[in-house]
């Protein structure tokens, strides 16, 4: 699977996107949505609420193509539409409530076999999303945390934090640099 940032779509075809035309609409949507829904389901752990997320974001895309001026790379521009929408979901109240680090410490010896997808599932949202994002997706924490409306230095610490919890839960020793794994982290779908 591609990241957003990666995906590249001809001028011509979103410009006939942009104009409505249905055949364009469908060549960007089959392009984008697998990448999309990734990204979405990363982020947001609740399958149903990344669904909802899924199709919000395909929505604000289409709505907003006119306005795409091409300054950016087209993946890199819809990335920010839907980390947009997933960071207003897990920036919400409700959100922010069951979003704490729960303590692994005492679970760690009966995970060790577990496989990373199921290892990035037992982590809360908001680090998760930060793991994601960062690893995976290439945001700077000075992004992540914008995208957060918090400091850089909740960024960094969501980041070592899981960082060590995966470390544990996957049975990789403690010296182990986690930006390794990143090409693994990609191909988890």
């Amino acid at each position: 699977m591609s990241r957003l940032s990666d995906i590249q779509i001809d001028a011509q075809t979103l410009a006939q996107a942009a104009r409505g035309e249905a055949a364009a609409q469908s060549a960007v949507y089959q392009a984008l949505s697998p990448a999309v829904f990734a990204l979405t389901r990363r982020l947001v752990a609740d399958r149903a609420a990344a669904e909802d997320l899924f199709q919000d974001s395909l929505m604000a895309v289409f709505q907003n193509l006119p306005q795409f001026r091409g300054e950016a790379p087209f993946g890199a521009w819809v990335r920010r539409i839907v980390t947009t929408r997933c960071f207003m979901y897990l920036r919400s109240p409700w959100q922010r409530v069951r979003g704490v680090l729960p303590d692994f410490s005492s679970e760690t010896d009966l995970v060790t076999q577990m496989d990373l997808s199921r290892a990035l599932a037992r982590l809360p949202p908001l680090t998760r999303a930060v793991v994601w994002l960062h690893d995976v997706e290439g945001l700077t924490h000075e992004e992540i945390a914008q995208g957060f409306g918090r400091s850089v230095s909740f960024s960094k610490s969501q980041l070592a934090r899981a960082h060590r919890v995966l470390r544990g839960l996957l049975g990789v020793p403690e010296d182990t640099v986690c930006q390794s794994l990143a090409p693994t982290l990609r191909s988890v779908t």
